[in-house]
């Protein structure tokens, strides 16, 4: 006999294909337990999706290390060649809802879970090395800017580039993602960043900033937007097959890792502030240090239960790796995994996915939904206490962040260089023309849908002050396509 269908309890089902009802055309009974059990239990199978990031696919993997940076960090997982640690990482579309398309102009997540001995460590960043904003008091307007507006129910392009227009640390930003990489192919055919910059120390008590840098070893490959609308017109899932089958038929995707250090004691006298998460760091100024390859090798069994309720936190931290004053990442470090206490609930990280593998989490949380017997018989659940329960270390994960002037701040220090313009301006510069083409084309066929003046001028000077050249097409460009649209 085949395997017996049962209830939720465990009993068995002796019919999963009639309702049971009063007679031949009587109502039906609501002691069918199978009927209510099934109807009650789909009612609930939703839950809520990431406000960002809700577009997403995931794998899992490995990341080995082929390189010694012991010297750098006492993070057990880096600490010898050859040692590897089991991942799991989600890509995602940054704006679009869970049930948009893959193949769009968007910044793409890279969340990456290292399973180590000592716990999880989540790498949390996107496949650009910068951002839209510095401060993370003004991402959930950016957000709402982004999103479909409650009006009209769809983005407009008004206040996507009001919004910009406001904020001229985009700037950056934006000419990354109205480039040629604006829209990969694939998952497969993009590079990974950190972005923000964290900490490392080792086992000598040094501290280093450090910025991750996952080069894809399959080779950058992106879609201009004619090839973007016929991709999306033929597979709103693309990027999501292209992963599945990729590792399904033994094609296993790789990224070697890279990090820039920076001693700490650089920091304060930096050019312009290394903690500024709409720059980057000069590889002139401090090189590519090689780590070790990321490979994914398999896929999940079941989408909703791993990838979407995969759970990530920046704060997730393990000893030799820590937080640096990035006022982004330090808002990120509640955000995040406050958003999947919402999402999933408090003890989200009891789930298979989450779950630390090499270590049991030992803490005094109880309750909430979906809780589990954690303590024995003799356990208690109050720190101190006289029943040999778990306690504290005294060992930080990493040095206690350095912070310049007084802390509660809201003004951040400037450096020489800390203008919004002239890294975008440096990004042009080191562009083709073919490139720089591309870019006034994207950017212009965006802007030109703005119907405000005053928007479009604003977001104009922008990228004048970024380079003359720059801004000098782009008015001529935008110009040319709102000329058209008046006719």
């Amino acid at each position: 006999m085949s395997k017996i269908l049962t209830t939720e309890s465990g009993a068995p089902v002796a019919d999963n294909q009639n309702s049971a009802s009063a007679g031949e055309y009587g109502p039906l009974l609501i002691q069918d337990q199978q009927l209510l059990e099934k109807l009650a239990r789909f009612n609930r199978e939703r839950i809520p999706e990431r406000v960002v990031h809700a577009r997403g696919s995931g794998a899992y993997g490995y990341f080995e290390v082929t390189d010694e940076v012991s010297q750098y960090t006492k993070a057990d997982f880096l600490s010898a060649v050859g040692q590897r640690t089991e991942v799991f990482l989600r890509f995602s579309t940054v704006a679009g809802a869970l049930g948009s398309s893959d193949a769009v102009r968007d910044p793409r997540g890279f969340a990456l879970k290292f399973y180590t001995r000592e716990g999880n460590y989540d790498l949390v960043g996107n496949n650009t090395p910068v951002f839209f904003i510095k401060d993370p008091i003004k991402f959930p307007d950016f957000i709402h800017s982004q999103k479909r507006d409650p009006y009209t129910g769809v983005q407009e392009a008004d206040n996507v580039w009001d919004f910009w227009a406001h904020s001229p640390a985009s700037t950056h930003q934006i000419t990354w993602l109205f480039g040629d990489r604006g829209i990969p192919a694939s998952y497969r055919h993009m590079n990974g960043y950190g972005s923000h910059t964290y900490q490392w120390t080792n086992e000598q008590g040094e501290s280093f900033w450090v910025k991750y840098h996952f080069k894809t070893n399959q080779g950058i490959r992106s879609l201009d937007g004619g090839q973007s609308a016929e991709v999306l017109g033929a597979d709103a899932d693309s990027h999501q097959r292209d992963l599945h089958q990729a590792i399904e038929r033994g094609v296993f995707p790789s990224w070697t890792l890279y990090v820039q250090l920076m001693p700490v004691a650089e920091a304060a006298d930096y050019r312009f502030n290394p903690f500024d998460l709409t720059k980057v760091w000069p590889h002139a100024d401090y090189p590519l240090v090689k780590v070790g390859r990321l490979v994914l090798n398999r896929n999940p069994d079941n989408v909703f239960a791993e990838v979407e309720q995969s759970a990530f936190s920046p704060n997730n931290f393990v000893p030799g790796i820590g937080a640096s004053p990035d006022k982004m990442l330090q808002g990120r470090l509640f955000a995040y995994a406050d958003a999947q206490r919402y999402r999933l609930g408090v003890n989200h990280t009891l789930l298979a996915v989450n779950a630390p593998k090499a270590t049991t989490a030992q803490n005094y949380g109880q309750d909430g939904f979906s809780a589990v017997a954690r303590n024995g018989k003799d356990a208690k659940n109050y720190e101190p206490n006289s029943y040999d329960g778990p306690s504290q270390t005294d060992a930080p994960l990493a040095a206690p962040v350095a912070v310049t002037g007084h802390t509660g701040t809201y003004v951040t220090p400037q450096h020489t260089k800390d203008d919004d313009f002239f890294q975008a301006g440096e990004l042009y510069r080191l562009m083709s023309a073919g490139e720089k083409t591309r870019l006034i084309d994207n950017i212009a066929g965006f802007l030109s849908q703005v119907t405000r003046d005053d928007i479009v001028e604003k977001n104009l000077a922008h990228f004048h002050a970024a380079d003359e050249e720059y801004g000098a097409r782009l008015e001529a460009a935008v110009t040319k396509l709102r000329a058209g649209n008046d006719n």
